[in-house]
């Protein structure tokens, strides 16, 4: 049972991850847009408070697929041009990264207690069926 069990806490992490990737983008674009309004830091010092982002700001793939690309097109043009540029992009890619975050976070709560709960059935079948 544990061995079933232990499968869907690894096959849920995966949700987690993709949640909190998401969760992260979107408070640093947040974070990114008041700096570039209000005051001038580097994004290293913005992005050091997120595991995460900082992670993809070193050029590192935290997710597979289409997140993944969806992450690098966001992160592509970062930096590259004027600030009042570069808050016009943020805005723009604010209501993006906000239904990624939001379907995400549904995407957790709806299937990694899921995974868990099946596979920990599993496990007792098994080992009902074993006795």
């Amino acid at each position: 049972m544990a061995l079933t069990t232990s499968i869907g806490v690894f096959l849920s992490a995966n949700k987690k991850k993709r949640m909190q990737v998401f969760s992260e983008l979107y408070e640093f674009n947040e974070q990114l847009i008041l700096t570039l309004k209000f005051s001038r830091s580097s994004m290293n010092t913005i992005a050091a408070p997120f595991k995460f982002v900082s992670k993809i700001l070193n050029g590192e793939s935290v997710l597979k697929g289409a997140d993944d690309t969806v992450v690098k097109d966001y992160v592509q043009n970062l930096g590259k041009t004027d600030a009042l540029s570069q808050v016009d992009y943020l805005s723009e890619r604010k209501q993006t990264l906000k239904k990624y975050k939001e379907e995400s976070y549904t995407d957790y709560k709806k299937y990694s207690s899921l995974y868990v709960k099946i596979f920990f059935l599993v496990g007792v079948m098994a080992a009902v069926l074993l006795a």
